[in-house]
């Protein structure tokens, strides 16, 4: 039996095989996508030209270390395609994101893509998204009301669970942005549009891990090979 390392590695590799020369690429952020970034490497050190926009300054670092050339979103504002991780992926290519902390500035980069590719181990597809908890980016001002309204917003649609300040040992976690995230346990989660446009109300709320109508297709690697799904065009 493959470990999920070997997976989300047959996964990257397939990924890594439709960057084509002279793209402007979005990098994303995790375990995933950090295979993915190394996979990469090994074709730029081997001629391929792109440009890459990092979504998170981990990535970016690891870029810089393994020799891929990027920018900024500022410089570069219009990109053919983002490769990502995903928490969760349900049929319909609706994804949760935020388990390493960069969902907002993955779904910048991502909303600047012409295509979204998610990659992941088989795991991570569900029939309902939810069981993974939804991270929610808060402004540290009025982190209490803000927590109040998430969890308010929440019982409105019949969700409920504990919602959690995420931590990096004894200090509250800080996204790259310099802001909180909340880790909401709601459990499966029927209509996500709604809470996604429950959360978007809420002025403490920065931006939510659910990626609704942005993921293009998905390559999911799993015991039985790789598998690429594929959606509507958004564009």
């Amino acid at each position: 039996m493959a470990s999920a390392s070997e997976l989300k590695t047959r996964a990257a590799e397939a990924a890594v095989a439709e960057v084509e020369n002279g793209m402007r690429l979005g990098i994303g952020t995790g375990s995933t996508a950090e295979i993915f970034v190394r996979k990469l490497a090994e074709r730029v050190s081997g001629g391929l030209e792109i440009i890459g926009v990092a979504t998170s300054e981990r990535t970016e670092q690891l870029c810089r270390s393994l020799g891929v050339p990027t920018a900024t979103l500022e410089t570069v504002p219009e990109l053919d395609l983002t490769i990502d991780g995903a928490d969760e992926i349900d049929g319909a290519l609706s994804l949760i994101k935020g388990g390493g902390g960069a969902l907002l500035r993955e779904k910048i980069v991502a909303a600047a893509s012409r295509r979204m590719l998610v990659i992941a181990d088989a795991s991570k597809r569900v029939e309902a998204l939810g069981a993974f908890p939804l991270p929610i980016e808060v402004n540290g001002f009025g982190l209490m009301a803000t927590f109040l309204a998430i969890r308010k917003a929440g019982e409105r649609l019949g969700l409920s669970g504990d919602i959690i300040l995420r931590r990096q040992g004894e200090e509250p976690y800080l996204t790259d942005g310099g802001h909180l995230i909340l880790d909401a346990s709601f459990g499966r989660i029927p209509d996500s549009e709604a809470l996604s446009g429950a959360l978007h109300a809420i002025p403490g709320v920065v931006e939510h891990g659910l990626f609704i109508g942005m993921a293009t297709s998905a390559i999911l690697a799993g015991e039985g090979g790789v598998e690429r799904l594929d959606a509507p065009s958004r564009r």
